[in-house]
């Protein structure tokens, strides 16, 4: 028994400005964890160096893991706008061409 599809897929009129931010992140990580694997190889006796009870590697590792988190939500933000105002601009386009 067929019941459908469950959501109707739309046109994501946002797609090219997600992209770009999208983008713009993962090169903003990727060169930050490039750090981390440069110390790691370079200057190992760096990641060995106590902060507060727990050395450098712990600390940068798990900034690598928070700033993950914390990029997932400003993008989710940033492109859940981007949406809105597409589908706004589109809609009113859309009601300008029918009068």
């Amino acid at each position: 028994m067929s019941h459908g599809p469950t959501v109707e897929w739309k046109k994501d009129n946002a797609s090219a400005s997600k992209t770009k931010l999208g983008v713009i992140m993962v090169l903003i990580y990727t060169f930050i964890y490039a750090g981390f694997i440069f110390i790691n190889v370079a200057m190992p006796k760096v990641m060995k160096i106590d902060i507060g009870g727990v050395n450098v590697a712990i600390v940068y590792g798990f900034g690598l893991i928070i700033l993950a988190l914390v990029q997932a939500v400003i993008y989710n933000h940033i492109c859940t706008r981007a949406e809105e105002k597409a589908e706004k601009e589109h809609n009113a386009l859309m009601e300008e061409n029918e009068i």
